[in-house]
């Protein structure tokens, strides 16, 4: 077992792992109590995800927990994963910059300041895109089940330390299920989805990884492509997962602050809007804005 420690106060902003791993960004993660999304924190717990190698790599997948305690983020692995922690919580993001840098904004403001120390996740790719295909008209602790049930059925189990862990399955694993198989497992409407799109994936006529070298609205048209996948889904995966920080996804609680705070950047089309409220939370950094807004207002804290 490798392990190590990043000290919280080392990060610029902190860190909140409870808000940054359970505020909707991210399904690819479970907590040791099986309470994820419930609805309040666990001091002390451990997070855990599997990180899948390339098929080609002569390397196994990585089985990671994480978790802060008295100050600092302790981690766990079955590979030296100090990098791969820094990425997946975007440890070096300069958090207190892009809050500095923030326009001056009293919905904002107060969201940023109720929750300070959330930051956005880079999660894989491909287990990102099938996340917030499920996603569609789901509550977020639905959406963490059906993942975490994907994993289960489909995924290469992984022993680490005593336990049974389940990596996300590969495109061609998840290509396999079939369309009755994933109503069974609760993803109603949404399995011709996902296997659909898992079959793309699969068989190379696309790859989501792909829009990470265009600019960002013809990334969100690529995107598009995936059975399933509309303008807001591939905004989250856009920003949940392929560095696109200025990406709004345009949910139900981002159009009820539209609606309520910033009504003049209703400009009655996805794309139009999507620049208007992009311009108004301060463009590079207006999904994080977003973000923050997002857990703001669905939680009520």
């Amino acid at each position: 077992m490798e392990t190590g420690t990043i000290p919280v106060d080392e990060l610029s902003g902190g860190l909140d792992l409870y808000r940054t791993l359970e505020s909707g960004q991210s399904y690819c993660w479970r907590r040791s109590d099986v309470e994820m999304y419930g609805g309040s924190p666990a001091p002390n717990a451990w997070y855990h995800t599997v990180v899948s190698a390339p098929e080609d790599a002569a390397v196994s997948d990585a089985v990671i927990r994480v978790r802060v305690r008295n100050g600092v983020l302790e981690w766990e692995s079955t590979v030296d994963a100090d990098s791969i922690v820094r990425r997946l919580l975007r440890l070096d993001d300069d958090l207190e910059a892009i809050v500095a840098a923030a326009p001056d904004d009293p919905l904002l403001d107060e969201a940023y300041a109720a929750h300070r120390g959330m930051r956005l996740v880079e999660d894989p790719a491909f287990p990102c895109l099938i996340s917030f295909i499920c996603s569609a008209q789901m509550r977020v602790s639905r959406i963490h089940t059906m993942v975490s049930t994907l994993a289960h059925e489909y995924g290469t189990p992984i022993e680490f330390d005593g336990d049974t862990y389940h990596a996300f399955p590969t495109p061609a694993q998840l290509a396999t299920a079939t369309e009755a198989e994933l109503r069974d497992l609760g993803l109603g409407y949404r399995a011709p989805y996902v296997v659909r799109t898992a079959e793309m994936v699969a068989d190379g006529e696309a790859h989501p990884e792909e829009a990470r070298t265009l600019e960002y609205e013809d990334a969100r048209d690529y995107l598009t492509q995936f059975v399933g996948v509309g303008d807001k889904v591939a905004d989250c995966v856009l920003l949940f997962s392929l560095g696109f920080d200025e990406a709004v996804p345009l949910d139900t609680w981002i159009k009820s602050a539209i609606e309520d705070y910033y009504p003049d950047c209703d400009c009655g089309s996805y794309a139009a809007t999507s620049r208007a409220i992009r311009d108004r939370l301060g463009g590079d950094y207006a999904g994080y804005a977003q973000t923050y807004i997002f857990h703001h207002l669905r939680t009520g804290e």
